[in-house]
């Protein structure tokens, strides 16, 4: 175990300050070169040093014919060249005294035997020199806080604080723009490929020691150090959560992902045992493992499995009641002394024990402010839940009927939207509880943006806020065990 991340062998590797490019050319259409393209779009900040037998300038960066003939010895190579010349790439990479590479070409040990010579063969002569790798037949990385991107998509969006761990490269830069949208990002991603030096578990080791990664994710298709997996994860989990995605546990996704990287994967259960005795959070499938992040990363620790569901209608709360109860949380019902407090704000027809349905109301700032404020201070309610119900069209309609103009409107709607989602991002901060929101409106909605950005969950259904809600319980428990 390291000490530092300095002493990680990935951190040269996620911050290189000079890299060396094999593969990248002036023809926009080869993937060595569209992984350069991202690179500079993102304005990596570093130098980058083109290696090409021909080219006298690559993508606007002066090219070199050999790695030989660099100024100085780069921090990191990135490989993206025909399988039949990586090790002989490696060994020029070797002689230059470069100690950190990306291997991103394919062709190895998830071909067949043949493929598995030549990753043995890359193996040895990158021992011989002492190099550690990512790859081959991987995406590599991207540290966004860097402005590090070398992978085929451009990255979207802001950097975060998920450190990704996959075996997969489409479940790195695919996963950009759909991060965005929550207000997520990643401190890092590493896409370990074949996983022939640097695997899932040196990564893990990396990320524990990130001061920008809150939350590790793992995408896995099999698990080669089954004891070095569960004890880094033991000793991680009691600082920093860690969820899962399998793929393996079925006889087609094992099919798969030996295909795709050669993992060699094992029965479902033995894997839900090596989670379950590492502390690691399970997700079954792809919403789910950033779901969980979500709230993991983003939510104060939660005093125990109770929720309280608030809402402004009976199908949403009873939804949502539903799949609390499916995901095995509790709702009970609020102390009299809190629905006293909460009586005056509500109609005759209103709800107030769990769910607490205000049904309608004749000022709709309450249910930001002091319902879900009163609702907190109740020992019963370890958990918040509120559903959202998008109202700009509903206030604009409303307004223009008391006269105001369309100007004057719109103004007063930002202002009042404002003022919800402060008040909820407030009572996050302060209340020292978890408070999640589900809405079946557009993702658009200024509401839901402004809530996310805050820092608050909003989730498209009670099902994936429940199973986040439960994630995020779960975990807090086991480090209590």
């Amino acid at each position: 175990m390291i000490h530092s991340i300095n002493d990680s062998p990935l951190f040269p590797i996620a911050n290189p300050r000079s890299i060396a490019f094999f593969g990248a050319s002036n023809k926009m259409t080869t993937m060595g070169t569209i992984q350069m393209m991202s690179m500079k779009e993102l304005d990596y900040q570093g130098r980058v040093y083109p290696i090409h037998r021909t080219e006298k300038e690559v993508l606007g960066y002066k090219a070199y014919q050999s790695v030989a003939d660099l100024p100085e010895v780069p921090d990191l190579a990135i490989i993206v060249l025909p399988t039949g010349i990586v090790s002989q790439t490696m060994d020029e990479c070797g002689r230059k005294g470069i100690k950190q590479a990306i291997v991103i070409s394919g062709g190895f040990k998830e071909v067949g035997p043949e493929g598995a010579v030549l990753e043995e063969e890359l193996k040895k002569t990158a021992a011989a020199y002492g190099i550690r790798f990512i790859g081959p037949n991987c995406i590599g990385v991207a540290n966004p806080h860097l402005k590090l991107n070398p992978t085929p998509l451009p990255y979207e969006g802001d950097p975060g604080y998920i450190g990704m761990v996959s075996q997969s490269g489409s479940f790195v830069t695919q996963m950009f723009g759909y991060l965005h949208p929550m207000g997520l990002g990643f401190s890092a991603a590493f896409s370990v490929g074949n996983e022939a030096s640097i695997d899932m578990v040196d990564c893990m080791e990396y990320f524990a020691l990130c001061e920008k990664t809150k939350v590790i994710a793992m995408y896995i298709e099999g698990i080669r150090r089954g004891a070095a997996f569960i004890e880094m994860a033991r000793s991680i989990v009691p600082k920093k959560p860690i969820v899962a995605l399998y793929i393996g546990g079925t006889e087609t996704g094992r099919k798969a992902g030996f295909s795709h990287t050669g993992a060699m994967a094992g029965p479902d259960d033995l894997y839900e045992g090596i989670f379950r005795q590492s502390g690691v959070i399970r997700a079954a499938s792809i919403t789910e493992l950033f779901d969980f992040c979500w709230t993991l990363g983003n939510l104060p620790a939660p005093k125990g499995r109770n929720v309280v569901i608030e809402t402004h209608s009976g199908g949403p709360g009873a939804n949502a009641a539903d799949a609390m109860g499916r995901a095995g949380l509790a709702l009970p019902d609020l102390s009299t002394a809190t629905q006293e407090k909460l009586r005056p704000f509500f109609p005759p027809t209103a709800s107030i024990s769990n769910p607490v349905d205000m049904t309608f109301s004749r000022n709709g700032q309450d249910l930001f402010s002091v319902i879900p404020e009163t609702i907190l201070t109740d020992e019963k309610a370890h958990n918040l839940m509120m559903y959202i119900l998008p109202q700009g069209r509903m206030m604009m309609r409303q307004l223009s009927a008391m006269g105001l103009s369309g100007d004057e409107a719109a103004k007063e709607i930002v202002k009042m939207i404002d003022q919800q989602a402060e008040s909820v991002i407030g009572l996050l901060k302060t209340s020292g509880k978890p408070i999640v929101c589900y809405t079946y409106g557009n993702r658009n909605d200024p509401l839901q943006q402004k809530l996310i950005a805050g820092g608050v969950p909003v989730f498209s259904s009670p099902e994936r806020a429940a199973a986040a809600i439960n994630a995020l319980i779960t975990y807090y428990e086991n480090r209590l065990k």
